[in-house]
């Protein structure tokens, strides 16, 4: 990562962020506004259009500051993990008061009320937020209700300050996920979108991009002879990719081979992998 890397800073030659004054040249500086994700899922692309490049993916409820706003597109940075880009602006919001509670499930439906024989309004992904406003019994099923009157399965949610113990867990119940080329959801998710998804729902905050992460999630490691200093949880990095442990021998990495999550042996990663890639670049421990 650069000093100014404009994927975790809001820079362009016209606008950039107020805290960037001094540091940097732009034509005038802002400090923005603070803002919320209103829509299950807002794609996060590198430039205002339909066709430019997916990079991330922002949730719902999730808190952004928005620095500019024109032609259908609003210029953000994500309050988690300072990823900035580009999204439909309908995908904004006031900020409001914080969400309570968070999916925690792979994903999951809002119904039109505490029945799920009700039909469906939407569908949500793992770590979307939302606010509850109480609790319903239906047949022996509890939901979690709205403000809007809607509601969700109330064992598919944990109170924001919940989080998991085992990141790999977390990343095990996304398996067969389909692979997405800047997806962070249940939806569609990519390589580091997995590793950063799995590590949120444990409290863990860590930054989006393979190569961010290769830098600065815990410690570097030696893999050790055939990989025998190897444990569930470290992370396996190549140009471009990375896979989490599973255990001394298996991985489990969203990836372009067999598009979705998968498991796989790890001495079959790396011969598969090293054909195109080469060889790993990194190992670490979180």
């Amino acid at each position: 990562m650069t000093v100014h890397d404009k994927r975790l800073h809001a820079i362009r030659s016209d606008l950039a962020d107020e805290r960037l004054r001094g540091q940097i040249s732009a034509d005038r500086f802002v400090a923005g506004r603070p803002a919320r994700i209103v829509r299950p899922v807002a794609n996060v692309l590198k430039a205002p259009s339909d066709d430019a490049g997916l990079t991330t993916q922002l949730q719902l409820g999730e808190e952004v500051t928005v620095f500019d706003e024109a032609d259908g597109w609003a210029w953000v940075q994500g309050a988690f993990d300072g990823y900035v880009g580009y999204v439909d602006v309908g995908s904004v919001g006031v900020a409001g008061e914080p969400p309570t509670h968070v999916v925690r499930a792979p994903r999951t439906f809002v119904y039109a009320g505490s029945d799920l024989k009700l039909p469906s309004r939407t569908a949500l992904s793992m770590g979307a937020a939302v606010s509850v406003s109480g609790f319903a019994e239906t047949r022996g099923t509890q939901y979690a209700v709205l403000a809007s009157g809607e509601a969700m399965i109330a064992d598919h949610l944990a109170k924001v300050d919940d989080h998991a113990e085992d990141f790999v867990a977390v990343a095990e119940t996304l398996a067969m996920t389909p692979y997405l080329w800047g997806g962070s959801t249940g939806f569609g998710i990519d390589c580091s979108g997995l590793v950063q998804l799995s590590m949120r729902m444990t409290g863990a905050k860590v930054l989006r991009d393979s190569d961010m992460q290769a830098e600065t999630i815990g410690e570097a490691i030696e893999p050790g002879e055939s990989y025998s200093g190897l444990r569930r949880g470290d992370l396996v990095f190549w140009k471009g990719h990375v896979a989490i442990m599973c255990d001394t021998e298996t991985t489990i990495h969203a990836n372009g081979h067999t598009m979705m999550v998968t498991r796989e042996q790890l001495t079959d990663a790396i011969a598969r992998i090293g054909y195109l890639y080469g060889e790993p670049t990194a190992w670490r421990r979180p």
